[in-house]
């Protein structure tokens, strides 16, 4: 069943915030696997793909289909993981058949396809539908928009680019965040140790790096028109709110341990407002030491003061109410960590 017709309705802005304790939250192979730092403003950074490699793996441990995984134990290139998702595809006739079941054009060019290829291998099935890609395209069409509609939420959220012959297409992923970076400057931790560190399939020896605490921050969007293509549902967000939030405790390694979401604030926009409207949440919050000291010293959460109060003013100025309907804000979703209050007066789905 296409699902493109129960797409996402609204634009939306996200706000996530985790800590990280004596640990790695995001190693730079470039830089013996230290932790990606700002080091001009002593920021530690994390980058976007970290994220979604947490997601992805939290869903692969959840039984949920992931497009950008590995294929036999190793990691390809998008093209290549196409064409073993095609393989298993065309090798499984009840998924064919749910493939095929509303598209009458390509239910007959694959009937046409399977008695011109009488038992052929499935690789040389890909092939004959790439070689002619004109006479099929509208089945080449409806396995693409399948995979990416039907099967493989990480598509549906982050997008991909497809470039095989006769399968190219690119998704762009109506869910969008940014690098992230902590609200205060932090201290790289002294390495003695020596560790193996493993880089794709290859490992080096190197030293342990971590920070001794950072609180970082990230800012994303989720875009209601490129959700379209993808058809990204209510059901999928609710699927990456979920993740997002349980994924990095829910997957600690030895450099990872020690991860804890504190935050997630998403806007949700009223028709006619657009990603953006109110620019980088981050620069709505902001975090110091409660006694204004050295921001490099902190440890804890509790060592940190996380000002609040101009997000909270604009959610609260900005949100929609029974007798004004038109403000920016249709709504807004709330998720805290049990040692982190944000109460406010408008919402209406909270936690």
């Amino acid at each position: 069943m296409d699902k493109s017709n129960n797409t996402i309705s609204n634009n939306s802005d996200f706000l996530f915030l985790y800590e990280a304790i004596q640990c790695n939250p995001n190693g730079d192979i470039d830089q013996e696997n230290r932790p990606r730092m700002d080091y001009d403003n002593d920021i530690n950074l994390v980058s976007d793909v970290r994220v979604k490699r947490y997601i992805r793996d939290f869903f692969i441990m959840e039984g949920k289909d992931v497009f950008v995984d590995m294929e036999g134990g190793k990691k390809v290139s998008p093209d290549s993981k196409l064409k073993a998702v095609l393989t298993r595809l065309l090798d499984d006739e009840s998924e064919i058949d749910k493939v095929l079941e509303e598209n009458k054009i390509a239910k007959e060019q694959f009937e046409k396809v399977k008695k011109e290829n009488k038992e052929k291998p499935v690789d040389e099935i890909i092939a004959y539908l790439q070689k002619n890609k004109k006479d099929y395209a509208d089945l080449n069409k409806t396995f693409l928009a399948y995979l990416v509609k039907q099967k493989f939420l990480d598509i549906r959220l982050f997008g991909s680019a497809f470039a095989i012959e006769g399968f190219t297409k690119s998704y762009i992923g109506p869910v969008q965040l940014n690098w992230g970076y902590s609200l205060h400057k932090v201290k790289v931790m002294d390495s003695s140790s020596i560790v193996t560190i493993m880089n794709d399939d290859n490992s080096t020896i190197g030293k342990d790096y971590r920070v001794h605490y950072s609180l970082l921050a990230f800012h994303g969007s989720v875009n209601k028109y490129a959700a379209i293509s993808t058809a990204l549902t209510e059901e999928d967000m609710e699927e990456f709110r979920k993740a997002i939030w349980s994924s990095i405790p829910a997957l600690p390694t030895r450099s990872k341990l020690d991860q804890f979401p504190k935050l997630y604030v998403e806007i949700i926009y009223n028709e006619g407002y657009y990603n953006g409207h109110f620019g980088d949440l981050r620069q709505y919050v902001s975090a110091n030491t409660k006694d204004n000291g050295d921001q490099k010293s902190v440890r804890k959460f509790t060592e940190l003061n996380l000002d609040l109060s101009k997000l909270k003013k604009l959610l609260e100025d900005n949100k929609c109410t029974e007798t004004d309907k038109d403000k920016v804000i249709l709504d807004y979703k709330i998720k805290t960590s049990s040692d982190l209050s944000f109460d406010t007066s408008n919402n209406t789905s909270s936690k």
